[in-house]
């Protein structure tokens, strides 16, 4: 019979690679075991190839899990700032996109080879691609079984993330082992994905597609799941639906069957120097076409569009009477349309759901039942909003979860 480790942790992606060279690096004797040909993909190509691997303003608010004070301690104990400074140990010079967005200059790559170092500091051992074909407990030491023999661990830590992306290898066997120890398992689905929407509920606006534009947007409703969520960022048009940062962020709060709510004037509104009423309101608009005062705040061929939908097109302001204004205005600052469906896991950025967090100590992230047993990241009932929290989540769970090894 092989050696005991101290830890074996199953998933070699960005939460299970942290985790480990924590781990190592306080004198652990650890073995991370992964079924994919090369570790980190998810990694890799996240962020258009630079990955957005923080968020300068991360913090519990970024985040959804249906017991949302779970991911303070973890969060207080390795901040944002802290991964940060380990990025600035290596040198990788990085940028802020967006709302405290950091992404590499150069390459993903970066964070990956950043990962493995940190692994060969502590003196990890990463043995890839290996299949897990079992977990079990005899006593106090787990037993792992793989295809390449058994191996016996004090602790187990099941970091193999969500369903997302399954080309590149995405399993839920995280959530398998949640369930044969007990823990129950909260319904996973597609976040921060595009959503889909029928021609019927499109009207004309599916022939803008590739138009971009920032909006005030809100998903969700009280008593769901998530409660509401509210954004500003760009929404973009395609010819399935909407897609772009707004929808994605907004996708995480809707549920099947409910509308999203997007006021198209609502981010102009915010960055100053106008309000909707002056746009309605202003008597030197009266010899102005409706889609050409609408064109002032409006791309032009949205500006048509929303004319047209309202009868509009082709008639003067002081035409227009002040029921058709009004009726206009609420199109705008409420438009309300019923998604038809999300794009599903091949096109989400994360899972929503996971291994209930009831279930686990939010200090450690070990379960509360089986002494020993860990789940950290995305397998987790905890997703991030879009810009760098998910990342935030892997550092700051695998960390917890490593000073308790």
């Amino acid at each position: 019979m092989s050696k005991t480790w101290d830890a074996i942790i199953i998933g070699g992606g960005a939460a299970g690679l942290f985790c480990a060279g924590v781990a190592g690096q306080r004198g652990k004797k650890i073995l991370v075991l992964d079924h994919a040909p090369t570790l980190g993909e998810k990694i890799r190509i996240s962020g258009g190839g630079r990955c957005n691997f923080t968020n300068l303003h991360s913090g519990p608010g970024n985040f959804l899990s249906l017991n949302p004070h779970f991911v303070k301690s973890a969060l207080a104990r390795y901040p944002a700032k802290a991964f940060i400074e380990l990025i600035q140990s290596y040198r990788i010079a990085y940028h802020e996109k967006h709302q405290g967005q950091l992404f590499c200059d150069d390459s993903a790559k970066q964070i990956i080879d950043l990962l493995f170092a940190e692994c060969a500091k502590g003196g990890v051992q990463i043995r890839n691609p290996v299949s897990v074909r079992s977990v079990h407990q005899e006593a106090d030491t787990w037993v792992i079984e793989t295809e390449l023999g058994s191996e016996r661990a004090k602790s187990v830590v099941m970091a193999t993330g969500g369903l997302p992306v399954p080309a590149i290898g995405a399993t839920a066997y995280s959530l398998e082992i949640g369930k044969q120890f007990g823990l129950n398992i909260i319904e996973p689905r597609p976040a921060l994905v595009p959503l889909s929407f029928t021609s019927e509920a499109f009207a004309n606006l599916n022939e803008l597609a590739g138009l971009s534009l920032p909006v005030k947007i809100s998903a969700g409703s009280k008593g769901q799941r998530y409660d509401v969520g509210r954004f500003t960022e760009d929404v973009l048009l395609t010819h399935k639906g909407l897609s772009g940062p707004a929808v994605l962020q907004a996708s995480s709060y809707w549920c099947e069957g409910e509308a999203i709510r997007i006021d198209w004037l609502g981010a102009i509104e915010m960055s100053g120097g106008f309000h909707c009423d002056d746009l309605f309101d202003r008597e030197d608009s009266r010899l102005k076409l409706t889609e050409t005062l609408l064109a002032s705040v409006l791309p032009q061929r949205l500006a048509k569009a929303f004319a047209e939908q309202q009868n509009l097109l082709g008639r003067k302001w002081a035409e227009v009477s002040k029921k058709d204004r009004q009726n206009l205005k609420d199109l705008l600052t409420n438009w309300s349309v019923k998604p038809a469906g999300t794009l599903g896991w091949k096109k989400a950025e994360v899972m929503l759901g996971g291994v209930d967090t009831k279930a686990l100590d939010g200090q450690t992230m070990m379960s509360r039942q089986h002494a020993g047993l860990y789940f950290i990241g995305e397998c987790v009932d905890v997703t991030g909003h879009l810009g760098g929290h998910n990342f935030q989540w892997a550092w700051s769970s695998g960390f917890a979860c490593a000073q308790s090894l």
